[in-house]
């Protein structure tokens, strides 16, 4: 009794032990894969929770809004665009600093050291069109 679908079997196996090659304008790429721990990421903070949170400094005194959080052209460090000054929206003015200068405590966004009168100090940040 013959079985033909045992070597057919055998290299589709082989096919997926091997790394995968995919070719980009003709040049063969590696795709490397990494494993996550799900439930640490599942702690942390979504992008959509963050967005339209208030920072406060350490005294708890609100200083600014998180207006966006980009994600830096190396895709690697991402950066929160804060709202600050102004009142209800109006007169306010956009500031952009990397997320790793906040730290979170509790449900509160903080940026230690920060004052209402130092963010408006920083450079303006335009969105690109």
């Amino acid at each position: 009794m013959r079985f033909p679908l045992v070597p057919a079997l055998l290299v589709a196996t082989a096919a997926l032990a091997t790394p995968s090659l995919v070719t980009a304008q003709g040049a063969p790429q590696t795709i490397q894969l990494t494993k996550v721990d799900v439930v640490k990421v599942s702690t942390g903070y979504r992008a959509s929770k963050v967005i339209g949170s208030s920072v406060v400094n350490d005294a708890g005194d609100t200083v600014g809004k998180v207006d966006e959080i980009i994600v830096g052209p190396d895709g690697k460090a991402p950066f929160v665009v804060l709202s600050v000054g102004g009142f209800l929206g109006i007169g306010d003015r956009l500031i952009a600093l990397p997320y790793e200068q906040m730290r979170t405590d509790g449900k509160k966004i903080v940026l230690p050291g920060a004052t209402k009168e130092s963010l408006k100090g920083l450079p303006e940040f335009k969105y690109a069109s």
